[in-house]
């Protein structure tokens, strides 16, 4: 399989391209970013956005949030260097990790923000994953729609036009390029976050399953409301030269946040990715559908920072990516499916010319935290029905 001849980017990532010396565009994208954006300039552009909006409402912003080191800074930057009152918003997605309640009260508290938390019904999510799952072998749909159009709404109710995302897609994929000034609009939502799957789309396959009323979280607003409002939801990392690393510094020095494991995740990356329970799993299945995980993707960011040479990168990597997640049997109750169930499905997502080879596959070790994760027994039967045999009834 084709890898980039300067990180490890394979053939099978979304989007990428090679040059003619078999550069990756992302990294083609990082030296543009490095030597041809003046970032002085950009913050005057950040400055004057955040002159249009200050004091025009009971909030000057809408920081969305899910308690990871991204939008933590966001947060950091947004009320101790741009000087905004913000309203947080956080999409919960049913797989939220203990000690990421421990890190918002204390960025909360030290920070003095308002915050609204947008929850979907567990029966209603466990019916998205499962579908999602099967259709597009992604279980997060709920969680990439729930994240961005929820937020919207929030925009929307609370009459708040600007919103601060976090780092812009051309740090890791080629959806959008640096010379573009990317915007966290309907067209992104469409190209990036839903797969090709709107909330009527998902009503329709879930066949009676779930009211159409319970995805109103998923529903991108109405443009006219959004047109009217004159919302302006940007990548802050179009405006300030993103670094993770020194950002991360940032706030465990500033606000106390503390890193944690991940499964497939080198331990001197504790800070990535650290607040989802489903992380490992979804990891899995990228590994599963296109041979490459987590690891692959952190160690190509540091190696186009210089960080980590390529050999040492490539190591890491067959020492981190492709183990089966310890919290695999966690998983699959939640989804009421077999390891066999959850692989074959997969096995029909996977990008050419990677083939996954269950056979070579080692289980990864548990995570400290997991006997804290939630057990909720729920006795709601899931998915489409099924007769006596076991085969589902009716599948749109």
């Amino acid at each position: 399989m084709k890898r980039c001849t300067r990180c490890l980017t394979k053939e099978t990532v979304d989007t990428i391209t090679y040059d003619e010396f078999g550069v990756c565009s992302v990294c083609r994208q990082v030296e543009f970013k490095k030597e041809k954006i003046d970032w002085q300039e950009r913050g005057r552009q950040l400055a004057d956005i955040v002159d249009q909006h200050r004091g025009k409402g009971i909030y000057d912003c809408i920081v969305p949030y899910s308690g990871g080191k991204d939008s933590v800074f966001q947060l950091w930057y947004i009320v101790k260097q741009l000087k905004l009152k913000p309203l947080v918003v956080r999409y919960n997605h049913w797989g939220y990790r203990p000690l990421v309640e421990e890190n918002n009260t204390r960025v909360f508290k030290q920070l003095g923000v308002d915050v609204v938390e947008l929850t979907t019904s567990f029966h209603v999510v466990r019916e998205l994953m499962l579908e999602s799952l099967k259709r597009r072998g992604d279980f997060c749909w709920h969680c990439h729609t729930g994240i961005y159009a929820g937020v919207m709404h929030m925009a929307v109710r609370f009459e708040t036009p600007l919103l601060f995302w976090g780092e812009s897609t051309a740090e890791y994929h080629s959806w959008y390029t640096f010379e573009e000034m990317e915007e966290v609009d309907e067209k992104r939502f469409n190209r990036l976050m839903n797969q090709g799957i709107t909330a009527d789309d998902m009503y329709e396959f879930l066949g009676g399953r779930v009211d159409r009323r319970d995805l109103w979280m998923f529903d991108y607003p109405k443009r006219k409301d959004l047109l009217k409002l004159r919302v302006q939801s940007i990548c802050l990392g179009n405006y300030i030269e993103w670094n993770t690393k020194r950002q991360v510094e940032i706030i465990k020095q500033e606000l106390g946040w503390r890193g944690q494991p991940v499964e497939g995740v080198p331990p001197q990356y504790d800070y990535e990715k650290i607040e989802c329970t489903f992380q490992g799993m979804r990891d899995y299945a990228k590994y599963i559908k296109r041979g490459y995980g987590r690891a692959n993707h952190l160690l190509s960011i540091d190696i186009r920072n210089g960080l980590v040479d390529r050999e040492t990168g490539l190591a890491l990597e067959s020492q981190y990516d492709g183990k089966r997640p310890a919290s695999i049997d966690w998983f699959l109750d939640i989804l009421q499916i077999t390891e066999d169930e959850f692989c074959d499905l997969l096995d029909k997502h996977q990008v050419h010319p990677w083939k996954f080879d269950r056979t070579a596959v080692e289980t990864g070790q548990p995570l400290p935290d997991m006997d804290k994760w939630d057990c909720t027994p729920v006795d709601k039967p899931l998915g489409p029905p099924k007769d006596e045999s076991g085969r589902t009834i009716k599948y749109v």
